[in-house]
């Protein structure tokens, strides 16, 4: 089994180039709005009960795919590299599948302020992402976490191998999924 941990600041274009890679390798894709719009239909996003409903569908999921004979799973996530938070979620997504035998394969994702400020607009992302359509309080927030967290990676911090890093900021979702799928033989 292949575990594809896709991630990177918002609207760098997880989802998208997380649906073309599962086109192209049969893993099922797991973005994290899927969660996210599933349980913000009953409560706001800074109340105990989101996160921990969030998480606990994130959890068994990941739990019931690792122990399935699917041949693998990608993930999207938005890391927050200096929330120790994060680190640990990402470690215990890690525990799960590897404990199971699962190949855990790293992808990050980063493009400039910019390129992320037109993508948070598409169609395709405001039709599968129905919190992202208040456009200007998207953008608010896409601008807010964009100075209050570091969202990419510094350069040899995260040590896990095989690990892949993508400017993906001139290059289609097809051709970034390609990339991925060619550097991992998927």
């Amino acid at each position: 089994m292949k575990f594809v941990l896709l991630y990177g600041p918002q609207a760098v274009g997880k989802m998208t180039v997380g649906q073309e890679l599962e086109k192209m390798t049969g893993l099922k894709l797991f973005h994290n709005h899927m969660t996210i719009e599933l349980v913000h239909r009953f409560f706001d996003f800074d109340s105990e009960s989101f996160q921990r409903l969030v998480n606990m569908f994130r959890h068994a999921i990941f739990e019931e795919v690792a122990k399935s004979d699917l041949p693998g799973l990608i993930f999207t996530y938005v890391w927050a590299f200096d929330q120790q938070e994060d680190w640990d979620f990402v470690e215990k997504i890690c525990e799960t599948f590897e404990s199971k035998g699962a190949e855990i394969l790293f992808v990050e994702l980063e493009s400039p302020l910019a390129t992320r400020l037109e993508r948070n607009i598409t169609p395709h992302r405001l039709a599968l992402k129905p919190t992202k359509r208040n456009l200007e309080q998207s953008e608010s927030n896409l601008r807010l976490t964009h100075e209050q967290y570091r969202l990419n990676s510094r350069p040899g911090e995260v040590t896990r191998k095989p690990y892949l890093r993508i400017d993906n900021s001139e290059l289609t979702a097809e051709q970034t999924a390609l990339l991925i799928k060619d550097e991992f033989g998927l």
